[in-house]
């Protein structure tokens, strides 16, 4: 039997009451297509303060081997992307997008996007990640071109702390702090 499903926002009193079922049902696609990383949070707990959950879900993802941590970068979609436009994303990451504008691109800006997308998938072998909630197409855009310049290691530690951010957006959405 399925796990009822959650009414988000919960609160924060109520985290240490979840059975691993409902900590899954909750908030196993926190990291993009990577169910793992609850996983392996849920064992850390039980959690009484939001930020002890964050914590995890980062610890999870930093104690991870390096060919984890390179799926979970990889399981996430381009930023406007063709993934994105035909709608084959996570609704996370859709709504993510959405309030950035990147559904909403002239023809000209998804032209750009998709040549940063091919170019930097070309040079790292991941995608671009960046946690665009707050952020602009044109703040999105201007890292995307100076983070082209980086590093293939400062790269791939700038994906992880930007991962790191996509956590704490989606469980700051999803729990409310006392």
């Amino acid at each position: 039997m399925s796990a009822t499903p959650i009414a988000f926002p919960i609160s924060e009193a109520s985290l240490a009451a979840l059975d691993h079922e409902a900590f899954m049902a909750a908030f196993a696609d926190v990291a993009e297509h990577s169910p793992w990383v609850a996983e392996d949070a849920f064992a850390a707990g039980p959690f009484v303060r939001r930020e002890d959950l964050i914590g995890a879900f980062e610890a999870a993802m930093r104690a991870a081997s390096h060919e984890q941590q390179l799926a979970l970068i990889r399981a996430h979609p381009d930023l406007a992307g063709r993934a994105a436009i035909a709608g084959d994303i996570a609704e996370d990451s859709r709504k993510e997008q959405a309030g950035a504008g990147l559904n909403r691109l002239t023809a000209e800006e998804f032209a750009r996007f998709t040549r940063l997308n091919d170019a930097y998938r070309a040079r790292f072998g991941f995608p671009f990640i960046f946690a665009v909630k707050g952020a602009t197409k044109h703040m999105i855009l201007d890292a995307f071109e100076a983070r082209l310049g980086n590093s293939p290691q400062a790269e791939f530690e700038t994906a992880l702390t930007q991962i790191s951010r996509i956590f704490r957006f989606r469980l700051e959405d999803r729990i409310l702090a006392a």
